[in-house]
């Protein structure tokens, strides 16, 4: 029951998940990715409001596409799209920290002997 609770949350504060991928995205702007937002409604009619956080130059292929989901106890927390509810980033109380775990990510990806 809870689940669905988290889900329908998520789903139900599309402007709060939308506000929370705009200040990762300045955040991991300032680290030196680029950003894609996957939320315009028009352009990307998708269920979820999506962030691609990518690599610029050679490794473009290189990224990480981040959402918000409902947490347990009222908060929201970064996740791997890709991953669902296993893509566990970090609150999103902590932007700075977020974006932080976003670049070690995403430099293990495009170099994997540093992690």
């Amino acid at each position: 029951m809870e689940r669905f609770l988290l889900r329908w949350r998520t789903h139900r504060d599309r402007p709060n998940t939308v506000r929370l991928l705009e200040v990762l995205a300045v955040a991991a702007k300032a680290h030196g990715w680029r950003c894609v937002k996957l939320y315009e409604r028009e352009q990307f009619p998708l269920p979820v409001p999506l962030l691609w956080i990518y690599a610029s130059g050679v490794a473009e292929d290189v990224g990480v596409l981040v959402s918000v989901r409902a947490i347990p106890g009222g908060g929201w927390a970064y996740y791997q799209a890709q991953r669902g509810r296993f893509g566990y980033l970090f609150p999103c109380g902590d932007v700075k920290a977020a974006a932080e775990q976003v670049d070690l990510l995403l430099k293990h990806r495009m170099f994997p002997a540093t992690w």
